[in-house]
């Protein structure tokens, strides 16, 4: 039953998405990221865990690479059936990645996870309790519930829902960004 509630607002979101541009994608990732920098749990910490982004989701390009100078950046990588960590160090050292082909940083294995201050976690969907709805292979959800930091999820407006289906297994926020909203 749950199962089926996710799978229907994962299809909801998914033609939300179709209907905006990647130019406005863009826009309102920024507006994302100009929050999440003025929060006390960006500001004061050094190794934060970000992901590079699919054409669907925030865009964090310019994000990552505007803040890899001046922080210790942390990427997953598709690793089988779980999430690997590297730093990013740089546009060359990124190659395409064995999942689905997202660039992901070369190099070794990041380990010292409670290093890491904040992730900064994608979504399909959120509520305003700060629940999460993933994509289904419960990559971060594995991840997420061995860090002990603080995790923030970013998502466009459209993505915010009364309410999400969730199972004891999905692992929630901390707090979460939309362009108009924080909630946390």
């Amino acid at each position: 039953m749950i199962n089926d509630e996710k799978k229907q607002l994962r299809k909801k979101v998914r033609q939300l998405k179709e209907m905006v541009p990647p130019e406005e994608k863009k826009a309102r990732s920024n507006t994302i990221w100009e929050q999440l920098e003025n929060l006390r749990e960006f500001k004061n910490n050094h190794t934060i865990m970000v992901y590079w982004s699919m054409d669907d989701e925030v865009y964090t390009h310019d994000f990552v690479r505007k803040w890899s100078g001046r922080k210790k950046i942390i990427l997953p990588s598709v690793k089988g059936d779980e999430l690997e960590l590297r730093v990013f160090e740089g546009m060359q050292t990124m190659q395409p990645g064995e999942g689905y082909g997202i660039p992901e940083p070369a190099g070794i294995a990041f380990t010292k996870i409670d290093e890491i201050g904040l992730i900064i976690v994608p979504g399909v969907a959120f509520d305003e309790d700060c629940n999460r709805l993933g994509r289904g292979k419960a990559y971060y959800d594995k991840l997420l519930k061995t860090a002990s930091c603080t995790k923030i999820g970013v998502c466009f407006d459209f993505q915010i829902f009364p309410e999400v289906p969730v199972d004891k297994y999905d692992i929630r926020m901390d707090k979460v960004i939309a362009e108009s909203e924080i909630w946390g």
